[in-house]
């Protein structure tokens, strides 16, 4: 191999991987929820504790500001279940076209 094909395919590398970044960093923010008086992560671990949480009907959860909410547990899971879905595939969606553009 000859040095400008390895530039070539190192830049390409670097393209792509600034790429994912950007999806990551771009995607990131929009996991963020504000309901019920507190501000929420739409991620797995939260999604986790509230299904986990299944006989109470409202429980007290830490917000994304450290601060203890009381939340209606049902309603709070559906709106965290709903925006973790849309955005997972919306980011999957993007991030298949930018495989493909390899």
């Amino acid at each position: 191999m000859d040095t400008k094909t390895l530039i070539t395919e190192a830049k390409a590398r670097f393209n792509h991987n600034s790429a994912k970044s950007y999806l990551k960093d771009k995607y990131d923010s929009k996991f963020i929820v504000a309901d019920q008086s507190g501000l929420w992560r739409a991620d797995s671990q939260t999604i986790s504790l509230l299904s986990a949480l299944s006989d109470s009907e409202f429980v007290v959860l830490i917000d994304t500001f450290d601060n203890p909410v009381m939340v209606d547990r049902e309603k709070l899971l559906k709106i965290l279940t709903t925006t973790y879905e849309s955005v997972m595939l919306a980011w999957h969606k993007e991030w298949k076209e930018l495989e493909t553009k390899r």
